[in-house]
């Protein structure tokens, strides 16, 4: 019996969207491309100049163009992606890894070309990016985080100059920056030289005495390293005053976010630490965070309010993006990224990622390993057993599924203690044995503790 040949028409896919154009981004030009049908002319090149962008966007309206996709290329692709998003284009972010493994195509005609027919089937995937005021919350404190580098390297040159000058200051106190330190090094910079008088500007809350800092304060001043000392202090004077204009423009976005949130039910729980974080914001982020969620979300061990903003505005307050939290922990990189040939399971590593949402749980995870919550005693026990790397992971994935179930589902964090822990694992090990013992034959039991009296010859 003759093979019938099915038809070119039956094996063809269907365009997923028909209105579909592409860009390839480059610094000093773009190549835009739309589907061969809509335009003579359907690949063309445009520059960087903000009346090129509108140019661009005024030719995918006259094609009749309503979703656009771009490869996100250095930083290049923001002003591009915010003009069409502007002008009420549906603009696709693509991450360059889904795209770039396929020969042939080596030239920005051809890139762009490929692109738009990716994205015309719906073969290409969009990166999450924030919108409205959360994307510009991220932006102020990523920018925030840029400063807070920037101060802590002249915080280094006060200490270089420090050491060059042999006043170790820094083996008596434990920050240079906090009360005591920056007393002593203010006064230095004045022209203050005596050892006595600089050690009465201590703290009372200074662990170390005043002979021992008066001792630590007794050097070789010279004039170079004075005036290295001067101009590094300058500087951290400067970032720390470009800090607290990021800290306004924070706390005035919260603010507005909390009038177009609903009030929250019930009031704001009693916080866990009364401590203030390092580096935090002048504000109550704890407050104004629980004004906006209606979640006091550093009930959850390991986040503490700072840590909790930045990954709202790395996440957002909306999570529906992930239909789940399996979704949301692989998108993390924080899940097993397996595969599977054969039925055999070839490799089930993590994803490498940049993702600074992903960065900050683990930064939670080495933190609330030392502490006696349900938490710390997984990751000690994963710890000891697969290593510290295995344990941070697993530890960051356990954070990301609390964080995703209190922002999306309203979930109230209550620990259970490490003690709870521990016993359920005891459990849950003592009902393998058994298992295991009657699968061989065998009857698990219990035996008498022995007695402490007992002498064993």
């Amino acid at each position: 019996m003759a093979r019938v040949k099915r038809s070119r028409r039956r094996r063809d896919m269907s365009p997923i969207h028909p209105h579909a154009a592409a860009i390839d981004i480059g610094a000093r030009m773009h190549v835009a491309a739309v589907g061969p049908g809509r335009d003579a002319e359907p690949v063309r090149t445009f520059g960087t100049f903000t009346s090129d962008l509108h140019r661009l966007a005024d030719w995918f309206a006259r094609c009749g163009i309503r979703t656009v996709a771009m490869e996100s290329t250095g930083v290049y692709w923001i002003p591009v992606y915010e003009i069409l998003e502007q002008r009420g284009f549906e603009v696709l972010l693509v991450n360059a890894r889904d795209a770039k493994h396929v020969p042939g195509r080596k030239t920005d005609v051809s890139d762009a070309e490929w692109l738009q027919r990716l994205h015309e089937y719906g073969l290409l995937r969009g990166s999450f990016r924030p919108q409205g005021e959360i994307a510009a919350l991220r932006a102020y404190l990523r920018q925030r985080e840029r400063l807070l580098d920037y101060a802590a390297a002249h915080i280094q040159h006060m200490q270089k100059a420090l050491t060059q000058m042999n006043l170790q200051i820094h083996h008596v106190v434990s920050d240079i920056t906090g009360v005591t330190g920056m007393r002593i090094i203010r006064a230095m910079v004045a022209g203050e030289r005596d050892p006595d008088t600089l050690a009465s500007y201590r703290d009372r809350r200074c662990h170390a005495s005043v002979e021992a800092v008066r001792q630590a304060l007794v050097g070789n001043d010279r004039e170079e390293h004075v005036f290295a000392l001067a101009q590094a202090l300058e500087l951290y004077d400067v970032y720390q005053a470009k800090v607290a204009a990021c800290d306004k423009r924070i706390e005035a976005l919260l603010k507005r976010l909390k009038e177009a949130s609903a009030k929250p039910a019930e009031p704001l729980p009693t916080p866990r630490h009364t401590t203030r974080q390092p580096n935090a914001p002048a504000f109550d982020v704890r407050e104004a965070l629980y004004a906006v969620l209606g979640v006091d979300l550093t009930q959850i061990h390991g986040l503490g309010p700072y840590l909790a903003l930045k990954l709202v505005s790395e996440c957002g307050t909306d999570l529906s993006a992930w239909p789940s939290a399996k979704h949301f922990t692989s998108w993390l990189c924080l899940a097993p990224s397996n595969k599977i040939s054969g039925g055999k399971v070839l490799s089930s590593r993590t994803r490498r990622s940049g993702n600074r949402a992903a960065a900050l749980l683990r930064l939670a995870a080495v933190t609330v390993g030392r502490t006696e919550t349900a938490l710390g005693a997984f990751y000690r026990r994963l710890s000891a057993r697969a290593g510290k790397a295995k344990a941070v992971t697993a530890t960051a994935r356990k954070i990301a599924v609390l964080f995703y179930n209190a922002l999306r589902h309203g979930m109230d964090y209550a620990d259970p203690g490490a003690s709870f822990y521990e016993e359920r694992y005891r459990r849950r090990v003592l009902s393998n044995l058994r298992r295991r013992a009657k699968s061989l034959g065998y009857v698990l039991q219990q035996t008498d503790p022995v007695p402490a009296t007992t002498v064993v010859s």
